[in-house]
């Protein structure tokens, strides 16, 4: 202990602390580490009792967690695993290199992925496992920029083509495979989108709290199934990657574990080159209580750490920053013997005996699959907490001076006829000079029957099939509640006064009572159930609480108190939305990575919905999620009080711009029962990839009885709510179209129009905007393209035609929503919307200041049969004197 003379030069009793050393030290070699850990544990807890400051240390020394001879071996045979590796990193090269020396310019990444082979390949040939009737499988978030080398496995495998290789990244003729893990373009392989970074990550935590809340509930048997997540060291700069790592070490998620490619580089440069990103994180997660495992040297370091008696390699490790670790990769053995071993005599002495390419090959412990597969073991094995395994290695691995360890190495995608022979040539590829003539990059697959492929099939075999593979539907299928069982809702409410949020409320309190689909639904909030009238199901249902409750609520003499249960069914997330949409997300997903269908309801404030998290939104939809989104205290005018960052004036255009969300501003109790109904059967029954949006008020007012004949309308998103019958002669008449709350606006506004200046109204009902301009685009793309059939008619072309008058559009939400129909509106049309900044005021003079309440749709009726010619100017004057419009007032776009 030679290290221990230091530290002992300015002890106050150096005697006594050397005996101290020399007992504990007789623990470790007696009764092991963890007792010694134990004894200090105990030792440090009576020290802070007496008072003595103790500061938590958050990061361990530069060295792997796991010492050598704690190691799992690796039961592979490493000769054959390095071999296919091999291959797999020349076929991953390849696929990129070839994409580019074509036409088109299509992009691809070699780097992440030469980093990462190691990392992946122990985990495909020891550890993750394929759904099978023995186990339920492992779940797979792979790092979307280490596509190409999956793909190149999966080539191995005979599970993708040479063709489709050769079509990476040309996708539109339906041969190719994607650029990254989508589910929407490649249905039966991947798992999880993931390259939107920093959400994957987000996703595998709430996943695998998911996975312990239907354990919990007795719907999931307990397994040692596991989520995987790969994120790159620079995403850990998202917010949305360690964001929520708090949640998976509150709730012991030991289902988790969490791969950090720790490569020292992002997309520009070093992502802590005055400093040290594992050492960081390490801290970040212990501190969040997490299982840290740090893999950062290879075999080859063993030796040398085994002669560090004074501890000064060790000290040397930690002086040095990452820009000059990657400098060392970056330039080589000389470099690395000078400025890294040179700084002290006795590191210097340790590699005197080591060539430069000794020195150069000294591996990094991502790059070592007996390393890797020892944390891996630790990870499997580790209960009660999540693990992160934070694995060094280095970017561009193998790319040589096209890219190894160098700034620009992230875009690399193009090597010369030199840099591919070298790369060839280190991996040991058999593909001849010949072969690569007139810069020709082949793929080689090693035969069918090769002992390399037998060998894979094996290992997938033993672990009961191929990965990544997703089920497209589930194997059960729900039957949605008819509509009939909504009878309530569809009848009018009298002189009750309710909101479309309190419809809402009934319309799940009514499915949760259905035997088969009420034990599937999982409603979540974001702390705002008493906002939304949802308390009641505290008590009924239970908030799901893996620990359960261990305190008395306050509230517990009251009917709906808080009651927390570790087989609870509503998922009260807190603060976060991001959090909350992510374990949606995964209920959304559960007919697929749990062949368990699922039906979530995620209820929110409209505002912190799509433009908060849309990324999120879109990564369901990639992922082909099923379940209900709510937009509660929705659009621009009724969330009074609340003001600019509160009110929602365009949460449907954003969700109109996701290909399979199907989105809906209803106004009538009966419309949310209808749309409730359909989007159960939609999703439950016919299993359909897609979700539903409904934006909900929290103004109350009385729901009229359900016109016979409306649910198709309602779905299609328009129907007839007041037919003033066939117009007289003479008769002025217009067309008041209106969605949500300002629809009610609308029917008053026909209430004045008859009143003051003799005009009868048709009162539209238009649920869905997005789904009328769908059914418009899609009957228009048809008529351009099939020009010798009979042409087809856009549903809100065939309601209008024939209706006599201009047709007026009143919303909540900005112009441009209710504008989108304006090709396929017949004759004059007029939009009015809520375009600018919410505010906080009554609803009344919201609806004022933007220019939608029923005056301001009276008066645009009236201009508009002006500029028809039907009316003239001083009636439009009238009717700005008589509902005291105030012309002079600025645009509220810009007020």
């Amino acid at each position: 202990m030679n290290w221990l003379n230091d530290l002992l030069q300015n002890d106050p009793d150096p005697t006594e602390t050397r005996e101290w050393v020399e007992s504990l030290k007789a623990v470790i070699d007696h009764e092991g580490a963890e007792r010694a850990h134990q004894l200090l544990d105990h030792m440090v807890e009576m020290t802070r009792r007496a008072g003595a400051h103790l500061p938590f240390a958050p990061t361990t020394e530069y060295i792997n967690t796991i010492p050598p001879q704690l190691e799992a071996k690796s039961p592979g045979d490493a000769a054959m695993e390095w071999r296919i590796r091999s291959i797999i990193r020349w076929n991953a090269l390849a696929m990129v290199v070839r994409a580019n020396r074509k036409p088109g310019d299509l992009g691809g990444h070699i780097a992440s992925f030469a980093s990462a082979a190691t990392l992946y390949d122990v985990g495909f040939n020891h550890f993750w496992r394929a759904p099978s009737e023995d186990h339920p499988g492992d779940l797979l978030y792979i790092q979307g920029h280490s596509s190409p080398g999956i793909y190149a496995r999966s080539f191995l495998e005979g599970r993708i083509t040479e063709s489709q290789l050769d079509n990476f990244r040309m996708e539109v003729d339906g041969r190719g495979i994607s650029s990254y893990p989508h589910p929407w373009l490649m249905p039966d392989y991947w798992q999880t989108p993931t390259v939107s970074m920093g959400l994957g990550p987000l996703a595998a935590i709430y996943q695998a709290r998911y996975w312990k809340y239907l354990e919990g509930r007795g719907l999931m048997p307990k397994s040692d199934r596991k989520v995987w997540c790969f994120l790159g060291d620079g995403e850990t700069d998202e917010p949305e990657s360690l964001g929520a790592i708090s949640v998976a070490g509150r709730e012991g998620l030991d289902n988790l574990v969490f791969v950090i490619n720790c490569n020292l580089q992002r997309l520009d440069g070093p992502v802590r080159g005055n400093g040290k990103i594992i050492q960081e994180l390490e801290g970040s997660f212990r501190g969040a209580g997490w299982n840290v495992i740090k893999l950062i040297w290879g075999s080859y370091w063993d030796p040398l750490l085994a002669r560090d008696t004074h501890g000064v390699l060790k000290k040397l490790m930690m002086e040095t920053v990452d820009g000059e670790y990657q400098n060392c990769k970056a330039f080589g053995g000389a470099y690395t013997r000078e400025h890294f071993f040179g700084k002290y005599p006795e590191t210097a002495a340790m590699v005197a005996n080591l060539s430069d390419d000794d020195i150069w090959r000294l591996n990094r412990g991502g790059h070592d699959p007996h390393k890797v597969y020892a944390a891996y073991d630790a990870a499997m094995k580790t209960t009660g907490m999540p693990t992160v395994i934070l694995a060094k290695t280095v970017k561009g691995y193998g790319m040589g001076a096209a890219g190894e360890a160098l700034n620009p190495t992230h875009q690399t995608k193009k090597l010369d006829d030199e840099e591919v022979r070298i790369f060839r040539d280190r991996f040991n590829i058999p593909v001849t000079d010949a072969q690569l003539k007139d810069s020709a990059v082949p793929f080689f697959h090693p035969g069918a029957n090769s002992p390399e492929v037998e060998y894979l099939r094996e290992r997938r075999k033993a672990l009961h099939g191929y990965l990544p593979q997703r089920r497209r539907k589930s194997t059960e299928t729900l039957i949605a509640p008819k509509l009939e069982v909504f009878d309530r809702l569809l009848k009018s409410s009298g002189e009750r006064e309710i909101s479309t949020t309190m419809a809402f409320v009934q319309s799940l309190a009514i499915i949760l009572r259905d035997k088969q689909v009420g034990p599937r639904c999982v409603p979540i909030v974001a702390d705002e159930a008493r906002t939304f009238g949802m308390e009641g199901m505290f008590r009924q249902l239970g908030i799901y609480a893996p620990h359960g409750q261990k305190y008395k609520p306050v509230d517990r003499d009251q009917l709906m108190y808080y009651r927390e249960d570790s087989a609870g069914q509503v998922l009260e997330e807190g603060i976060t939305e991001a959090g909350a949409f992510s374990s949606w997300m995964a209920a959304a997903t559960s007919y697929s990575t749990n062949d368990l269908p699922m039906l979530p309801f995620y209820i929110y404030y409209s505002m912190f919905g799509f433009q908060r998290i849309g990324d999120s939104a879109w990564q369901a939809a990639d992922m082909r999620a099923r379940g209900f989104l709510l937009g509660a205290t929705a659009g621009r005018t009724t969330l009074n009080g609340e003001g600019l960052q509160h009110e929602d004036g365009h949460s449907h255009l954003l969700a109109g711009a996701v290909p399979n969300c199907r989105s809906y501003d209803p106004t009538f109790g009966y419309e949310v029962a209808v749309i409730l109904q359909y989007g159960m059967q939609r999703m439950l029954e016919e299993q359909r990839d897609e979700y539903f949006y409904l934006t909900l008020m929290n103004e109350n007012y009385a729901h009229p009885e359900m016109p016979e004949g409306a649910a198709e309308g309602i779905i299609k998103g328009m129907y007839l709510l007041k037919d003033a019958g066939k117009p007289k002669k003479g008769e002025l008449r217009v067309q008041l179209l209106g969605s949500g709350t300002i629809l009610r606006e609308a029917i008053a506004a026909a209430e004045l129009l008859d009143k003051d200046f003799g005009v009868t109204s048709d009162i539209w009902s238009c649920p869905s905007f997005n789904e009328l301009r769908r059914d418009g685009f899609d009957a228009e793309r048809w008529n351009r393209l099939n020009p010798e059939k009979n042409s087809r008619t856009p549903y809100v072309t065939s309601l209008l035609q024939g209706r006599q008058g201009p047709a007026i559009a009143a919303t909540d939400y900005v112009r441009a929503f209710a504008d989108q129909i304006r090709a396929f509106v017949p004759g004059h049309y007029t939009v009015l919307g809520t375009d600018g900044f919410g505010r906080s005021d009554t609803r009344a003079n919201l609806r004022r200041h933007f220019e939608v309440d029923r005056y301001y749709i009276a008066h645009a009726a009236i201009a508009a049969l002006a500029q028809e010619g039907k009316m003239a100017g001083k009636d439009v004057a009238r009717a700005i004197n008589l509902y005291k419009l105030d012309v002079n007032r600025g645009n509220p776009v810009n007020a």
